[in-house]
């Protein structure tokens, strides 16, 4: 997530102090020892090499069923320190602070602000406005998809806040500019409780007011007694994690308090998550290690990372196995948690057997299935297009009377819209209803995906898309680009446009999946000039292509006979990383062969040889054909024979049709090639007679064939 506005100046730095320990979060750069190929992080031993591949999740992992005995134990250990610093009543520097708090009312000076706040200048940003934590994961959700609901969501929003909680949170909504959340909460010194800071945290990270959630945590530390809980750190470090917010979330963790009950298993389990969800594994892996120098023993919750966390950067499966295997000799049991991360990972490299083992291992343990690992399952058979097994999938949960979900019915739709049967996405979707379940964004838009793909269906698939409108759904830009598609094929590129327009006019960002569906919607009607305009506006934008968009690009304006702009389109993607391939060559040559370059082609044949590409069969059919059309049998035949000796052969139906016209051009040459061979031989063997040359008469010229004169005039 990016700031609109910068957190902190760079000439400033704020204080925070936890606990009467002041700790710096600047601007600078925070090093840390960055793991390499060669020293890998490990868990007690290396073992893991480093990738960053990322993929995504689909647990929420730190569940805080198992954590509510534990902080009540720790929340009695608070207590008592509390008690023990509330038992020298006789204090002389106690005294004077509370009677200093006592005359301060009447005081008419403030006291000055306290060290470490950050000073105010002129040139200063207006203000520090952090956009919502949920409208940038709303289309990313991978990205935080399957780190723990209970980190994550931090506290749910009560449904009636009152008291000092709730004015707190409203002089954070309602900040002038300039001011920070520390600086206006001199009236609640002494009025707020532990557990009140705790809701407070948890409400402004809900919010998205990601900074103020820092300046809040800082004032819980500089009270008189310290408002810092082990908890407020389990709040706080998952919100820094949302908000990409590392280096502060790093420089809490290594200025923990000293103190029992802050080297706790949940706070490290939430640092871990945080900084998964900013995608800093090497650090993650640091925090891990600390945990063995620290003596914190790990649990499930921390296994169920850990092994997210090696899927995340492309470890195998086999390893994230082995490192279960280390915990679980450590005491790590098993759980539904780790169990469903372990079958993650399998699915994600299609060993969908082994992931079908560790389920039928799980429930042989006594631990039940859920929504989750079934959704997990049936994603991975949909992906291999093996719709018959995760029909079954879906049938076993209905056996079990396992509840499907909103996800559920997606996964089905998804893979059906694939599979061109709208018919079957509409009879889920009722299915769906009928369930209690309420269609969402993703379930309307393989609706719309799957008439789209149809040709002449796009109106209904249009009528898809204001279905969903009607019931107050908003569209995002994967609606958008399913509904440009579906007018793309069927020929409606003005819609499209229009649609694309609505879109910029609702706020919503197209996509590259969007500007390749316009560009293939104005591709196929042939409008080179909106081609072009879209081609800058996405340059403008600074939205680079991908291979799907070259090809678009390159096939329409090669096709419409502008190789000047085809060969630009080439040289352009070729400076973002996307070399020509044989498909390329393959729609050049098709493009020269339409528009009677065909003395071209043999050049295009020089080109790919000299970027190391083999002709496949496509290029070969493509250049015997468009040799025939001009009757070039010559440099027909002689491509066919290329072709053959290359073994680059079509398919059979394909080859066969090119086989029946080159046999019936074939068997005209060879006629002819026999009556000239023969008059070869003959000539010289002497065979041949001689054609007696008569005297041509004055009248030969206007002279009629097969006509006969009689005698004289009548």
């Amino acid at each position: 997530m990016a700031l609109k506005h910068s957190f902190i100046p760079s000439s400033t730095s704020c204080m925070l102090k936890a606990n009467h320990h002041p700790l710096r979060i600047c601007k600078n750069h925070i090093s840390f020892r960055p793991f390499s190929q060669s020293s890998s992080p490990t868990f007690s031993n290396s073992f893991i090499p480093k990738s960053t591949t990322p993929s995504p999740l689909f647990l929420s992992f730190l569940e805080e069923e198992d954590e509510e005995e534990e902080e009540e134990e720790v929340d009695e250990e608070e207590e008592e320190e509390t008690q023990q610093l509330n038992e020298p009543e006789d204090d002389p520097i106690r005294r004077f602070f509370l009677t200093r708090a006592a005359i301060q009312g009447s005081d008419p000076e403030p006291d000055p602000g306290r060290e470490g706040k950050l000073s105010l200048q002129e040139n200063r940003k207006t203000s520090w406005r952090l956009s919502s934590i949920a409208d940038s994961t709303q289309d990313g959700e991978d990205e935080v998809e399957g780190i723990p609901n209970s980190l994550l969501e931090t506290l749910s929003p009560s449904s009636k806040i009152e008291g000092v909680v709730s004015g707190i949170v409203e002089k954070a909504k309602n900040l002038p500019e300039n001011v920070t959340l520390g600086e206006v909460l001199g009236e609640f010194e002494g009025r707020v409780g532990q557990k009140d800071c705790e809701e407070v945290l948890g409400l402004l990270g809900n919010e998205g007011l990601v900074v103020d959630c820092l300046y809040f945590f800082e004032w819980m530390g500089l009270n008189e007694h310290s408002l810092v809980t082990p908890r407020a750190y389990t709040i706080l470090f998952p919100i820094l994690g949302r908000a990409g917010m590392s280096k502060e979330l790093l420089v809490l963790f290594k200025n923990l308090p000293n103190r029992k009950g802050f080297k706790d298993v949940h706070v490290y389990n939430a640092a871990i998550s945080g900084l998964l969800c900013c995608r800093r594994y090497d650090d993650a892996w640091e925090v891990c290690e600390s945990m063995e120098t620290n003596s914190v023993q790990p649990d499930h919750v921390t296994s169920s990372i850990m092994i997210t966390l090696m899927r995340k950067r492309g470890n195998s499966a086999k390893e994230a196995w082995e490192l279960f295997e280390k915990m679980n000799e450590e005491g790590v049991k098993w759980s539904l948690e780790v169990a469903g991360a372990l079958i993650k990972s399998f699915c994600d490299e299609g060993l969908k057997k082994e992931a079908l083992i560790i389920q039928l291992e799980m429930e042989k343990r006594g631990i039940s299935s859920n929504a989750i690992v079934y959704n997990t399952l049936m994603h991975a058979y949909c992906k291999s297009n093996q719709i018959e097994e995760a029909e079954g999938l879906f049938a076993e949960m209905k056996r079990k009377k396992i509840a499907p979900t909103s996800a559920t019915y997606n996964i089905l739709m998804d893979v059906y819209s694939r599979r061109f049967q709208p018919e079957v996405v509409e009879k889920l979707l009722q299915e769906m209803e009928d369930a209690g379940l309420e269609p969402n964004v993703k379930s309307y838009t393989c609706l719309i995906s799957a008439y789209g793909r149809l040709r002449k269906m796009s109106d209904l698939a249009a009528n898809a898309f204001l279905r969903m409108t009607k019931v107050g759904i908003k569209p995002t830009s994967h609606s958008y680009t399913a509904l440009i598609h579906a007018y793309s094929v069927s020929g409606w590129h003005d819609k499209a446009y229009t649609a694309f327009e609505n879109m910029q006019r609702e706020g919503i960002k197209p996509s590259i999946e969007t500007y390749t569906a316009l560009l293939d919607a104005f591709r196929r009607a042939g409008d080179t000039q909106t081609l072009m305009k879209i081609w800058k506006m996405m340059i403008r934008d600074k939205i680079g292509g991908t291979r799907v968009t070259f090809n678009i690009l390159l096939d329409g304006f090669a096709k419409q006979g502008c190789y000047v702009e085809a060969r630009d389109v080439i040289c352009e993607f070729g400076k973002l990383g996307l070399q020509p391939t044989v498909m390329t060559y393959n729609m050049l040559i098709n493009a020269y062969a339409r528009g009677g370059q065909e003395s071209r082609l043999p050049q295009l044949l020089k080109e790919m040889a000299a970027l190391n590409l083999k002709p496949d069969s496509v290029t070969y059919s493509t250049m015997i054909y468009a040799f025939i059309r001009v009757r070039d049998f010559k440099r027909a035949f002689y491509f066919h024979k290329q072709m053959v000796k290359n073994r680059q052969v079509p398919d059979a139906e394909s080859y066969e049709k090119l086989r029946a016209i080159l046999d019936v051009k074939a068997a005209i040459k060879n006629r002819k090639d026999k009556s000239a061979i023969m008059g070869i031989v003959r000539s010289s063997m002497g065979l041949l007679k001689e054609k007696k040359k008569g005297k041509k008469d004055e009248f030969w010229k206007n002279r009629k064939k097969g006509a006969r004169f009689h005698g004289g005039q009548q």
